[in-house]
């Protein structure tokens, strides 16, 4: 699967204040290599503005009981159903090879090759059905690699992980959710947010962020 990205830049600094300073100026980790951030067009939540929509509430009633927890990363013990789950998810709506168990395993207890430091997980009757691989720290989140269990999880799933985890990072005291990146038609789910940002790339190579919700839309629909 090929990603949109204007930029790379392979980061050593990993404090807090040099990641969220990469994460404004529309990088975000990836899963390619240590330190790897790409320039994309980013779409992230100002949680200041942030509220939750008639449509969101909606979402959220339907996916009762589900629940949002958080572990650091590396997990200290791991589970093989997590990468299970993870395979057959993205086989299933991306194709064979897009994202491996092996992988998943990397990502969550390898520490020397892995960016991200957050494992979301949404349980159901104390269960957990759905994961998401996530970097946070105390301004940002960035949602980002969420899967979960297709056989046993309710409709709106993907929905409902999201939304939990937006309401969790305002909870927290966070500025910010970065949602990955807009680059396919099918991405537009992601405008439905109060407070919604994109980085807007160019043409004519002016970087910067953007609420101008109707111009993304016209550019992802080219």
């Amino acid at each position: 699967m090929e990603y949109l990205h204007w930029d790379e830049k392979i980061i050593t600094d990993f404090s807090e204040k040099a990641i969220t300073d990469m994460y404004e100026r529309g990088y975000v980790f990836t899963r390619i290599g240590k330190g790897v951030m790409h320039q994309t067009r980013s779409v992230r939540i100002d949680l200041s503005k942030f509220e939750l929509s008639s449509e969101n509430r909606r979402v959220l009633k339907k996916t009762e009981p589900l629940r949002i927890g958080i572990s650091p990363l590396p997990l200290p013990a791991y589970g093989i159903e997590i990468g299970k789950i993870g395979s057959d998810f993205y086989s299933a709506k991306f194709g064979k090879g897009i994202m491996s168990a092996f992988k998943i395993k990397e990502m969550v207890t390898d520490q020397s090759k892995s960016n991200f430091n957050a494992l979301l997980n949404f349980a159901q009757a104390a269960t957990a059905i759905g994961y998401a691989i996530c970097y946070s720290n105390q301004k940002i989140l960035h949602y980002s690699y969420p899967f979960y269990d297709l056989k046993t999880s309710p409709k709106d799933m993907g929905l409902g992980m999201m939304i939990r985890a937006i309401n969790f990072a305002k909870e927290a005291g966070m500025k910010y959710v970065y949602l990955g990146s807009l680059q396919r038609p099918t991405d537009t789910y992601k405008l439905q947010f109060v407070g919604l940002e994109w980085f807007d790339g160019g043409p004519n190579g002016l970087k910067k962020w953007s609420n101008d919700i109707e111009k993304v839309k016209k550019i992802l629909n080219e």
